[in-house]
């Protein structure tokens, strides 16, 4: 949800994510309006180029637009966070959110059980984010994937940490795993369980499409165990694991209730 995680990186440990980029941190400029947008992507090109993304990537960096409506989300993202765990848990719908998990947990026993001995993560904690993020794939959002990322790596609020995450969007582009087209989240998250893009690259598994909902739960579970989750551990003794995938205290909270109220 939103850019408050999604690996929980700041600057810094974004470029230690996907490697020391060349050259500087950012583009030359950044920018509070659509006014020198066009001029920035020049120099934004000429940094991914020098980063190793290739021609559909560069193309994708060409045709992007300023994201209006990402901006106008990302100042307000905050208040999506605010309150009690209890609000924040009637707020998303959670007890749906417990019940289709049930459902769903039952019906995809297979995958669930594979997932766990492949990953050892439990199925309540990715019914539960699956079912926050995107109420188990019914709306994966309709921004620009490209032009979103962008968009927010040359706003002036937080470029360092977006910009790792653009140069990655146009190299999943150059791969072949979202598009130019593509669309998603208003801050770039992608597929089923919105992952930003460098962590598409980074825990994606097989093909890294993410509307694919094995390959989205596969992948999330991956991220989990690479944030340090511990098999047999209830989602509450995982907390950990959960905060690297947001840093919001009440999302935290709401996800392990959610996840071992599925797991019961």
């Amino acid at each position: 949800m939103a850019f408050l995680a999604k690996g929980r990186m700041i600057a810094a440990t974004a470029f230690a994510l996907f490697g020391v980029l060349t050259g500087v941190a950012q583009a030359q400029s950044c920018g509070d309006s659509a006014a020198g947008f066009e001029a920035w992507k020049a120099d934004f090109a000429s940094m991914a180029k020098a980063n190793g993304v290739k021609s559909k990537g560069l193309a994708a960096l060409d045709n992007a637009t300023y994201a209006s409506a990402t901006i106008k989300a990302d100042r307000a993202v905050k208040k999506a966070f605010s309150g009690s765990v209890e609000d924040f848990m009637k707020r998303r719908g959670a007890a749906t959110i417990i019940s289709k998990g049930k459902s769903l947990k039952k019906s995809n026993a297979a995958l669930f059980n594979k997932i766990e001995r492949t990953y050892g993560v439990s199925p309540g904690v990715l019914l539960a984010i699956w079912g926050m993020e995107t109420g188990f794939g019914s709306f994966m959002g309709k921004q620009n994937t490209v032009s979103a990322i962008v968009t927010l790596a040359y706003d002036c609020r937080r470029p360092g940490f977006f910009t790792p995450h653009a140069i990655a969007a146009l190299k999943l582009v150059d791969s072949g795993a979202i598009s130019a087209k593509s669309v998603g989240a208003m801050h770039g998250e992608i597929g089923h369980t919105q992952f930003l893009p460098g962590n598409v690259l980074t825990y994606g598994v097989g093909n890294k499409n993410l509307r694919d909902k094995n390959t989205a739960l596969m992948s999330t579970a991956n991220f989990l165990r690479g944030h340090g989750w511990q098999p047999g551990v209830s989602a509450d003794g995982n907390m950990g694991a959960i905060a690297g995938w947001n840093s919001a205290k009440v999302y935290q909270q709401a996800i392990a209730r959610i996840a071992m109220a599925i797991d019961e």
